[in-house]
């Protein structure tokens, strides 16, 4: 499940015995509907519509997984906390997925071949005329899907997109920024969410790694630690985004 974005995306899937190893698609539903405010209400009956038409129990899942962030503040703390309360019912475990991550893999999903060691940057809109950015390496194994981190997520402003270490004009973007910031951006990005179609292809990877957890231990990952502007900060990128705009 992720609601870390104005989308919330639940999925529920299994893989035939051994498949998951091979890289092989789950058997899944999955949900991409309104997010934000609305996944508080919305989240928990669309995780047991989906369990039910995957003929899933809570118990019979090796894992919850969540998209733990970075991303908006109450979309974070809903997915964590929804995982944390059905794991602990059910006595699973939880798997924080990175959800600039998922962005990668959403990606990835729909080209035709992508080239071992191919460097891909996800960016998500951090709100506040900012940006959520982080690098990750395309390192499959043994056939599943796999991904290794080469730039930690940081924040930045369109504009300063490439002084983040490692970004250049030509590098291979996605995320969902490209409408919101357009001509602002020094690099072109291709759309692509944190779905949770994107979380399940890699779980058994990352599952495999170990990197399930206590669901009393799962926590929101947030990069910026400030939730809000002053109305006089929110003024000044407003005319900051105008002067931008002007030719």
């Amino acid at each position: 499940m992720d609601t870390s974005t104005s989308e919330m995306s639940v999925a529920a899937g299994r893989w035939p015995a051994g498949a998951a190893a091979q890289g092989a698609a789950p058997q899944q539903r999955d949900y991409t509907g309104a997010g934000a405010a609305q996944s508080s209400a919305t989240l928990i009956p669309t995780v047991q519509r989906l369990l039910d038409e995957a003929g899933l129990g809570l118990a019979q899942l090796d894992a919850i997984v969540f998209g733990a962030g970075p991303g908006s503040f109450t979309g974070l703390r809903t997915a964590c906390a929804v995982a944390q309360g059905l794991a602990l019912g059910a006595e699973r475990q939880v798997l924080p997925m990175d959800t600039l991550l998922a962005v990668a893999e959403d990606w990835r999903s729909r080209q035709p071949a992508l080239e071992r060691g191919t460097l891909v940057w996800a960016l998500l809109d951090a709100r506040m005329d900012e940006i959520y950015v982080a690098g990750w390496r395309w390192q499959p194994r043994g056939g599943m899907p796999a991904w290794e981190l080469a730039q930690p997520a940081v924040l930045a402003r369109p504009e300063d997109l490439l002084q983040v270490p490692g970004l250049t004009p030509d590098a291979v973007c996605a995320g969902n920024v490209q409408p919101v910031y357009g001509e602002r951006l020094p690099v072109t990005v291709a759309a692509a969410m944190p779905s949770a179609s994107a979380m399940l292809r890699l779980a058994p990877a990352l599952l495999q790694d170990g990197a399930a957890i206590d669901p009393a231990l799962a926590l929101p990952r947030y990069v910026r630690d400030k939730v809000a502007q002053t109305t006089e900060e929110r003024e000044q990128a407003k005319l900051q985004a105008a002067q931008a705009r002007q030719p």
